[in-house]
């Protein structure tokens, strides 16, 4: 019989027949098993919330700890029930071997076995078995050795995380969030017991496999913790009422694609702590599965919520769901280059704005137009004629914006591009116009990016989603341009259904109904809604204003109550009519009109362009040579000097730095100049 005596009786033979010194040294010799444990790599939202966790190399579910992550009580009842001596035994109690041993002789069998936390946790270490005479000994010197080197908060530590609580888990945090679906820093006196008595009999008592053997072992520890006075009777009573889990919950999954991301960029990293809101990451993937749920077994769809202000992302949501079916929801659309259809528009406008080129209330032509064999049609195959600026942006008419693009150029738009941060893929071949109708390969998110920036008053910042990374923006447009694009956009009627507010936003379908996009901004957020299928074959019927946008204006609810109010109109903004504007900005001219080099077209006499220049008190000396007057004056796209005259100005209002200086004739004419200011 393998009884615990057995054990006092080794150890007391060892003792008499070498002595203390010999067994301090068969202690201090030990070989111990490594003492770091593996634990499984986490993603965490800003507040520190589970996200996602990834098994350990062999499968199992070992999440890190700390004993002061632990709700006290539960430590309190562990140590009571399992080990009483805990913090006062050298790693083998001696009361406890000889209790086992009298046992053992009074009844004939083991009645316990007297092992300590610290004997189990050797045991858990080297994974070996308790039934063995050789066994039990090991274990025995491998908890002494323990001892001396470890403090016994270490030792706890390695318990909280090795202890078996069924199946693959292992650990109270693996536990707790498997069979209670929270973190162990608060527990009821019915969850304490039987986390206390799963690892004596973890497979036996596994609750989702025999509850009735899990109840029972729960409410003999419940017993216990009322005879050391843990819990008072009417505790243990309610305790006993409490049902006990009957299944396994899952592991948090949330923000799949960008969680192993982050796990690519850094494989050797056990934490990833990200910008994204759990509960927001949690409503919006829920929104996700709800949209497609009636859109066939193809179409998918992607979400990017961001904080304007910060650049931080507050959610990413790269499909509806993530697994291999018909959908891809392994495919992280986030990231996806698509064509983004008029989503671009905005920029184009904010941009000829930026250059003086046009104001909100400029007309402009819709009519059928050839640019160089290049001849593009409204979506509706209609013209308006002549129309606001304002209005055009509005209906989304592609004319106007072709020929906005024509005067700014293609490759101006690609360097605006760029310093947004948005990276593209250009079809074979030279840019061309086609680039402003979504002639351009571009992700989600950076589109979210771009539109951040028009919302935070024309500041580039690229987005992030690690906590602590941070970048320097820079300016994409003015902040009067970045502004009258949010205006314009915030005129916007909802979708049939969504809430009337102030909601700036565009929407875009690009070529073949292939992907239909909306994105738009309040005063603080900013999101962006993808819908398609990710091969890229069509959505037959598929547009962004009936698919994509009432996703957007659902997706906004459920991150806030109420949209944060648009900005005020910045005070150099030119708020004024159609027949109030300087005459070259009452109507739109082509590039030809207003960059065609004559004889007599105007320039920049000075200052001249690339110099940095001192400003004075009474403000910038200008100068302009050739055209007709009278002359247009405009810093970074804002009129500072109108209808003069004079070939020689004094501009007043300007700040140090960078700026654009333009002057436009009475022909249209226009020339420029980049300055510093100092």
């Amino acid at each position: 019989m393998r009884a615990a005596w057995v054990f006092a009786l080794a150890a007391g033979l060892w003792l008499a027949a070498y002595g203390r010194d010999r067994f301090d040294l068969w202690v201090d010799a030990t070989v111990l098993p490594p003492l770091v444990v593996s634990t499984s790599v986490e993603v965490v939202d800003r507040g520190g919330a589970l996200l996602r966790a990834y098994t350990v190399a062999d499968g199992r579910w070992r999440l890190a700890v700390d004993p002061g992550q632990v709700d006290p009580a539960f430590l309190a009842a562990l140590v009571a029930y399992e080990d009483k001596r805990f913090y006062d035994h050298p790693g083998v109690d001696p009361r406890a071997v000889l209790r086992a041993a009298a046992q053992a002789l009074r009844y004939g069998r083991v009645v316990s076995g007297g092992s300590t936390l610290t004997m189990q946790v050797a045991r858990l270490l080297e994974e070996s078995g308790t039934g063995r005479v050789e066994g039990k000994l090991r274990q025995m010197r491998v908890a002494l050795a323990l001892e001396r080197r470890l403090t016994k908060a270490q030792i706890l530590a390695l318990y909280l995380h090795l202890a078996p609580y069924g199946g693959n888990l292992e650990g109270i945090r693996a536990a707790t969030l498997s069979w209670f679906g929270k973190e162990p820093r608060r527990l009821t006196p019915a969850e304490i017991a039987l986390l206390v008595a799963i690892p004596q009999a973890p497979e036996s008592r596994r609750p989702d496999r025999n509850i009735t053997r899990a109840s029972d072992a729960r409410d003999r520890v419940l017993d216990r913790m009322q005879g050391a006075v843990l819990i008072n009777a009417d505790q243990a009573r309610a305790a006993r009422t409490e049902p006990v889990p009957a299944t396994r919950r899952p592991f948090p999954a949330l923000a799949p694609h960008l969680a192993d991301r982050a796990r690519a960029e850094d494989p050797t990293a056990q934490r990833h702590a990200l910008t994204l809101d759990k509960s927001l990451q949690t409503a919006l993937e829920k929104l996700a599965a709800e949209v497609v749920a009636g859109q066939g077994d193809r179409v998918q769809v992607a979400l990017v919520v961001a904080d304007h202000q910060s650049g931080e992302i507050l959610a990413s949501v790269g499909s509806a769901a993530f697994r291999a079916d018909a959908r891809a929801g392994f495919v992280d659309m986030t990231q996806a280059l698509r064509s983004p259809g008029s989503t671009l528009k905005p920029l184009v406008y904010g941009l000829a704005f930026d250059e003086g080129l046009a104001h909100p209330e400029t007309l402009i032509e819709d009519r059928p137009t050839d640019f160089n064999g290049y001849r593009p049609q409204n979506f509706d195959r209609q013209y308006r004629g002549t129309i606001r600026l304002r209005e055009a942006l509005q209906q989304s008419l592609n004319i106007p914006v072709v020929a906005l693009t024509e005067a700014l150029g293609p490759a101006r738009l690609l360097t605006a591009l760029d310093r947004a941060g948005v990276k593209y893929r250009l079809p074979p071949g030279q840019p061309g116009l086609a680039i402003a109708l979504g002639g351009i390969g571009v992700t989600l998110q950076d589109m979210v990016q771009l539109y951040a920036a028009i919302a935070r008053g024309g500041v580039a910042l690229p987005l992030r989603w690690r906590l602590g990374d941070s970048e320097e923006g820079q300016r994409l447009m003015a902040t009067t341009s970045a502004w009258f694009v949010g205006d314009i956009l915030a005129g916007l009627a909802p979708p049939p259904g969504a809430p009337a507010n102030r909601l700036a936003y565009k929407t875009g379908t690009s070529y073949g109904h292939r992907d239909a996009w909306a994105i738009g901004f309040d005063g603080r957020h900013v999101v962006g809604v993808w819908m398609g299928r990710p091969d890229g074959t069509p959505v037959p019927g598929a547009f962004g204003a009936d698919l994509a946008a009432p996703v957007l204006f659902q997706a906004f609810a459920r991150l806030k109550p109420k949209l944060a109010p648009q900005p005020p109109a910045p005070p150099a903004t030119l708020l004024v009519s159609n027949a109030q504007l300087p005459q070259p900005l009452q109507h739109f001219r082509d590039r030809h009109a207003a960059f065609k080099p004559t004889p007599d077209a105007p320039a920049v006499s000075f200052p001249p362009d690339g110099a940095e220049v001192e400003l004075l008190p009474e403000g910038l000396l200008a100068r302009v040579a050739g055209g007709t007057p009278p002359y247009t004056w405009m810093a970074n796209g804002v009129p500072v000097a109108l209808a003069l005259t004079g070939r020689e100005v004094m501009l007043a209002g300007l700040g140090t730095g960078f700026v654009t200086l333009s002057v436009i004739d009475a022909e249209g004419r226009s020339a420029r100049a980049t300055v510093r200011l100092r």
